[in-house]
């Protein structure tokens, strides 16, 4: 592991970025239902943990934690095991709350994060967030809040994000949160050769390159397994893909 970077430890994935995400950075993923953003959540946990040893902290706003035990078994992550080695926490939440044992320095949060050695935490999900305040500056200050509380407390983040637009554009979200986070990650549904498929790419790491290509992924028994970029299509981001001027003629007319 390369002593600047946090990998995810999906070896295609941490190519992208060149070893890893930076230390103590907030990173942001969105997504449509199903695109895989709680798995990736959960595989850099368990990675973290099992791979690096570095505990991690799982703040859940929807689920019970018996829900991610059950969905983690699914990939042979046994989540209940590391919670009773006491590298692993799984927090059944609010936001209020989280934001508020976070900006209190002897907080409870803050308490678990300083006394089981956190060095990861996952956030399901900061939509959450926008039924706080539907003032579109008040919810920039809380999302800032917390980020920099994170920070503080030297944690290196995966906020999850939801976005209900399966294909097409993204839909407006009032959250501006993508300006505040460090590294930017979309999940999207594509259409290609009339199959779904899903896609991944970064569309901003605030202080380092990454690599800025659309790449193909599936969640497979072992998790997010990232593959090769799109090759001889366009349109990838917009859901449905067309061929490039140059496949399209040799579709048509073969190789010469």
């Amino acid at each position: 592991m390369s002593e600047n970077r946090v990998p995810f430890g999906i070896k295609s994935l941490d190519k992208m970025i060149y070893g890893g995400l930076i230390p103590f950075s907030a990173n942001l993923l969105e997504g449509a239902p199903g695109t895989g953003k709680t798995t990736m959540g959960m595989q850099f946990i368990y990675n973290g943990i099992t791979m690096y040893n570095e505990p991690g902290l799982i703040i859940t706003f929807e689920e019970f934690p018996q829900q991610y035990y059950h969905d983690a078994l699914k990939f042979g992550w046994d989540f209940k095991k590391l919670e009773s080695e006491g590298k692993l926490k799984i927090i059944f939440s609010d936001p209020s709350t989280t934001l508020n044992e976070f900006d209190k320095p002897g907080g409870e949060f803050v308490s678990l994060v300083e006394e089981m050695g956190i060095k990861r935490v996952v956030v399901d999900s900061m939509t959450h967030f926008e039924s706080i305040s539907a003032n579109p500056h008040e919810l920039r200050t809380m999302e800032r809040r917390f980020i920099n509380a994170l920070k503080r407390e030297s944690l290196t983040s995966i906020l999850l994000r939801e976005n209900d637009t399966l294909l097409g554009n993204v839909s407006q979200i009032s959250s501006k949160i993508s300006f505040i986070v460090d590294t930017y990650v979309l999940l999207r549904y594509v259409e290609i050769d009339s199959a779904i498929e899903k896609a991944l790419c970064f569309l901003k790491m605030r202080g380092s390159d990454h690599q800025k290509e659309i790449r193909c992924f599936k969640i497979t028994q072992k998790g997010i397994e990232v593959s090769s970029k799109f090759s001889g299509k366009e349109g990838i981001m917009s859901g449905i893909t067309h061929s490039t001027p140059q496949d399209a003629f040799v579709n048509v007319f073969g190789k010469r």
